[in-house]
């Protein structure tokens, strides 16, 4: 019994760390030395060929014969690769990715973080601006699962309040400086 035990005590960590680890480690640990979108974008003569690891949100998904062209806002990335969220960009970038992606699946919005080596800048409009995109050829790409927006609960602790939230006789009664008004 103790054997049993201590077996599962040992091999219950493994479980849950393989069970949490289902992003790609090129996508989980960050490229050593890899270039940022920013100092590619100031010099890509100097950066051609680099491999990089870069994440956003998707903008436009096109797809070609034997190709997938995301277009991606570029966003800082956590420590497991998912890009933050906010406001802050640190410009656009294209993924190149071989085969056809389902653009209902890879829809604008959604985060994807991906790995590859820098090609060349594109020229490319956004509405009429013409903007220069680097094109990065993919080895590896996720896609972040959709986060649904959380709602509030109401909090009962019937040491503040011994009524439940659906009931409160004091309502039209109860003070500012009431705990949950």
């Amino acid at each position: 019994m103790h054997v049993l035990r201590a077996l599962s005590a040992a091999l219950f960590p493994l479980f849950l760390a393989a069970c949490a680890t289902n992003i790609p480690e090129p996508i989980r640990e960050p490229e050593t030395g890899g270039p940022s979108l920013a100092e590619v974008r100031s010099d890509p003569e100097a950066h051609r060929g680099a491999r990089v690891r870069w994440g956003g949100r998707i903008v436009q998904v096109g797809n070609n014969p034997e190709t997938t062209s995301i277009q991606v806002v570029g966003k800082p990335l956590e420590t497991d690769g998912r890009p933050e969220e906010g406001d802050t960009s640190e410009g656009r970038f294209i993924a190149r990715i071989e085969g056809f992606l389902d653009p209902a699946v890879y829809s604008p919005g959604r985060l994807i973080t991906i790995t590859g080596s820098f090609e060349k800048i594109v020229k490319r409009k956004i509405e009429e601006y013409e903007y220069r995109f680097p094109l990065v050829d993919t080895a590896g790409h996720y896609l972040w699962a959709k986060e649904e927006p959380q709602t509030r609960r109401r909090y009962h602790d019937p040491w503040y309040d011994p009524w439940p939230w659906y009931y409160d006789p004091w309502y039209p009664y109860r003070s500012p400086y009431y705990p949950y008004w």
